[in-house]
């Protein structure tokens, strides 16, 4: 169904087809009926490979991460096409309408996207109220970031305001603070800012957890352009302030001297397969400072089961995709779990948790 689909998608401009794809599933969305058919088509063929990351149980460990759904509109068909958890936002405080445009690019011949968005947002306010939970289990994370127009300095409040206002609608919530498309927005990797945020963020919780009788797992999403010394104190940061899990990564900045497009010197960071070796490499270096004290979750490049396994084998607990779901549609999701499978029950495994642990201990 997709091979039909794509090459029609991908005649149109990438964020004219994004908001298109969107707008069908936001529609379907809306229709129990219609949810069901496509959950019988997709999701239903995807087999059980529990997972537990974070305190959250998964029914197989292949999530969609944060840039689809920006604006909650569309967790029903995206639960029904076969991902165990899905990740909507990034969500702004208040609205905004990020960069100008053009501000997406396909990299076809790299099997990669670029783009400069800048947390384009409708707001908290609109997010909330679009979210709707589906009849289908899955797993609703919900990705904050702060406003462009927010200072460095006075980042806490927007990220404190937005995980306040979505706290009771999440299974979990993700700090965003390394998208390359919002001005300094990385600077909070760095330790001076990066402690004073997860101490406000922490404290911040403590009080939504009292007033909502139920704790909320905190996740911190950080980029592939790390150094050795910046994942040490990241790491050292998110153990101390006890948060439940490390997205290892987001988009970067770099341009491996292998990208054929002609869009590859666009701005912008860059997702997809050029990024699978950093991310896994991203995960391999922060696997044993966490300990297990923090979980970690893989992103980056994944297109085959391959890929990962890879990355689970790397310290990876759970796994998200995006740019390859673009590229290949939703059958990926039943590839990959089901080769998983094969893969866990070859090594005389029963469950992918019992498989890894011993795997990576070799």
């Amino acid at each position: 169904m997709y091979s039909f689909v794509r090459p029609i998608l991908f005649q149109l401009d990438p964020e004219r087809a994004h908001d298109l794809t969107l707008s069908q599933l936001a529609t379907i969305s809306r229709s129990p009926w219609m949810t069901r058919q496509l959950h019988s088509c997709f999701g239903a063929k995807v087999p059980s490979l529990s997972v537990e990351c974070m305190g959250l149980e998964f029914p197989h460990p292949v999530g969609l991460a944060a840039g689809l759904d920006k604006s909650a509109r569309a967790l029903p068909a995206l639960a029904a096409l076969g991902f165990s958890g899905v990740e909507m936002g990034t969500v702004t405080p208040k609205p905004q309408p990020g960069n100008d445009k053009p501000r997406m690019f396909r990299l076809p011949e790299d099997e990669a996207i670029i783009n400069r968005m800048g947390f384009n947002s409708g707001g908290v306010d609109e997010f909330v109220q679009n979210l709707t939970r589906p009849e289908i289990p899955v797993v609703a994370g919900i990705n904050i970031g702060k406003n462009a127009s927010t200072e460095i300095a006075d980042a806490h409040f927007d990220y404190v305001s937005a995980m306040q206002r979505v706290y009771a609608s999440a299974d979990y919530i993700t700090v965003n603070i390394s998208s390359p498309n919002t001005k300094s927005l990385r600077d909070l990797q760095n330790e001076a800012f990066l402690d004073e945020l997860l101490g406000h963020l922490m404290a911040a919780r403590a009080k939504c957890e009292k007033v909502h009788k139920r704790r909320v797992p905190i996740a911190l999403k950080v980029a592939p352009d790390l150094s050795g010394d910046e994942i040490e104190t990241i790491a050292e940061l998110v153990v101390s302030h006890q948060f439940d899990a490390i997205i290892a990564t987001n988009t970067t900045v770099s341009r491996p001297d292998s990208l054929r497009s002609v869009h590859a010197t666009e701005m912008g960071g860059l997702s997809g397969a050029p990024v699978k070796s950093m991310a896994t490499e991203c995960i391999r270096r922060f696997y044993p400072l966490l300990n297990g004290k923090v979980q970690i979750i893989g992103v980056g490049g994944i297109k085959s089961v391959d890929d990962a396994w890879e990355k689970l084998l790397a310290g990876a607990d759970y796994l998200q995709l995006y740019t390859q779901f673009i590229y290949q549609g939703p059958v990926m999701i039943r590839e990959i779990v089901s080769g998983l499978s094969k893969r866990v029950a070859d090594q005389g495994f029963d469950d992918l948790p019992s498989a890894m642990h011993a795997l990576r201990a070799k």
